[in-house]
């Protein structure tokens, strides 16, 4: 039998952006978004764990394209400042 493991679901004692609390909530990953924007991974990690960052406009429009493709319509003032 397995112990009981704590802290490793989705999202749990990470520290979280707006963007990636939403992330976790969708249920998407970084490594989707990553790919299917054609960004770098650590941009989204960027994206998702550091409530300061702010991405350069060029990538958001990226993501956004991305996102919609998906089925989701989002916009950057949603989760950062501007």
């Amino acid at each position: 039998m397995m112990p009981k493991r704590r802290g490793w679901m989705f999202g749990l004692g990470k520290k979280r952006s707006k963007f990636g609390k939403w992330v976790d909530k969708v249920g998407l990953t970084q490594e989707e978004i990553a790919r299917k924007a054609n960004v770098g991974r650590t941009t989204v990690s960027n994206m998702c764990k550091d409530p300061n960052y702010s991405p350069r406009i060029s990538t958001w429009v990226k993501v956004e394209r991305a996102l919609r493709s998906l089925g989701y319509s989002v916009k950057r003032e949603d989760f950062f400042d501007i």
